[in-house]
This record gives structure tokens, C-alpha cells and sequence, in this order.
């Protein structure tokens, strides 16, 4: 099944800067071949669920042996199955609208 999440992690215990925690992250998801954006406050992320929930898991593999103690991580899951839907179709769906006005 094909999934589009919103992936924060945060990782606690580490000082005011998490960027070197994020861009371990960010290195797993093209490691993983996945689709992703990232963002000021997270990673929209799509692709097979099991693919982007293994992705995740490594994240958080990563995040600690890097030096994090503790992670909180919030996830914003969406699945769709009465059409295919890219990220890029959602964005394109807005800026659309956004020119007829």
C-alpha cells in the first residue's frame, strides 16, 4: 500500500542543534530510495508503507547510536485507495487554484 507520512524527529539530550541528527535521517531516505521533502519543521515522505516504515525505523536506529538518548517523533500518516496521488500532485492541486484566483 503506498503511504505519504510527515515524519518530526526530535531528538532529546543533544544540545540546542539537532541538523547533524536530521541530515542522518535525510541520508537514510535516499539510502532507501524514497521520495522525500524535507522541510523547516520535518520530512514529507511517500512510497510503500513497509519501505517508508523501515526508513523510519532506521532513522531512529540512527539518530541514537549518533548520540541521542531519547527521540520523540510525531508522524502524520496518510493512505489513499481510490487513485494514485503523489506529493507533487497535492502541491500542483493548490498552486492551481491558487493562479485561477
Amino acid at each position: 500500500m503506498q503511504v505519504m507520512i510527515d515524519l518530526c524527529v526530535i531528538p532529546l539530550g543533544v544540545g540546542v542543534s539537532v541538523s547533524e541528527h536530521i541530515a542522518a535521517c535525510q541520508r537514510i531516505l535516499e539510502e532507501a530510495g524514497l521520495s522525500h521533502q524535507l522541510h523547516a519543521y520535518g520530512t514529507n515522505i511517500e512510497g510503500e508503507w513497509d519501505e517508508v516504515f523501515a526508513a523510519v525505523k532506521k532513522c531512529h536506529e540512527k539518530v541514537h547510536e549518533i548520540g541521542a538518548p531519547r527521540i520523540s517523533t510525531s508522524l502524520k500518516i496518510g493512505t489513499r485507495i481510490d487513485r494514485k496521488q503523489s506529493m507533487q500532485d497535492k502541491i500542483d492541486s493548490v498552486e492551481e487554484r491558487l493562479r485561477d484566483n
